[in-house]
């Protein structure tokens, strides 16, 4: 990857910056932070001289927003927004299914099967779906012998064809890989989601990371609502992009 390419992608993701926080708005297609990957964002940053903590994740297969902060004393106030869990998040999905009602809870506990993938911890069959009334749970008796982790996922439907359907997506607790499992468990997974779509038809997974709210203490306490519009490419299997309120994502 060229040297430039932190300047590049800091100068055409920007979203907002102040002496602590730096938020971008990520391409799809590199990681913000971990070994596994041949670079990220962390690193590019560090090789031009720029130290960033990261605040929370998105997936290397995530589009949009991620928070940054530039000093390490605001990083721990910051996080433990995100763990106390009263940071307002919203994503943007594109399903490759329709039929799922206006607005919807998904409330299952996922666990960690074999290499290491997230699944939920209970058999598949034993998901109770109530999609009339937007609800999908699971006995307690039905729980698998595991370690497991509560996860509970909000949406609303924004926009239908007879093919796609666009969500705003709330998830109300943290999990790795959260939204794409509960999604895909109920029987919607996401548009080109590696983890789900063996195929590998589509240009690449439609997942955004759309909002964020959060305190800025060194604001005096201010409330910060950042919103990261999807670039075009995102819109294109839907056709061009949907007309939404961000109060959508609130």
């Amino acid at each position: 990857m060229p040297m430039d390419s932190w300047s590049r992608i800091r100068a055409e993701s920007l979203l907002f910056e102040d002496d602590a926080v730096l938020a971008l708005n990520k391409p799809v297609g590199i990681a913000v932070t971990g070994e596994r990957h041949d670079t990220d964002l962390v690193r590019l940053a560090a090789e031009a001289g720029e130290e960033l903590f990261p605040v929370h994740r998105i997936d290397k297969v995530t589009s949009g927003l991620i928070l940054f902060a530039r000093r390490l004393s605001d990083h721990g106030a910051l996080t433990r927004q995100f763990n106390k869990r009263t940071v307002d998040k919203a994503y943007l999905v594109i399903t490759e299914t329709t039929g799922l009602p206006p607005a919807g809870r998904v409330e299952l506990p996922l666990s960690v099967g074999r290499k290491n993938r997230v699944r939920i911890a209970a058999p598949r069959e034993a998901i109770v779906a109530d999609p009339q009334g937007g609800h999908w749970t699971v006995p307690e008796t039905e729980l698998l012998d595991t370690k497991r982790y509560p996860a509970i996922t909000d949406f609303t439907t924004r926009w239908y064809d007879d093919r796609s359907t666009l969500l705003v997506v709330r998830p109300r607790t943290g999990r790795r890989h959260q939204i794409r499992v509960h999604l895909a468990w109920i029987g919607h997974p996401i548009l080109g989601d590696p983890l789900f779509d063996k195929a590998g038809t589509a240009a690449r997974t439609y997942l955004h990371s759309w909002q964020l709210g959060f305190d800025a203490a060194w604001r005096g306490g201010e409330r910060l609502q950042l919103v990261a519009p999807p670039r075009a490419e995102f819109w294109a299997p839907i056709g061009g992009p949907v007309d939404l309120d961000p109060a959508d994502g609130r």
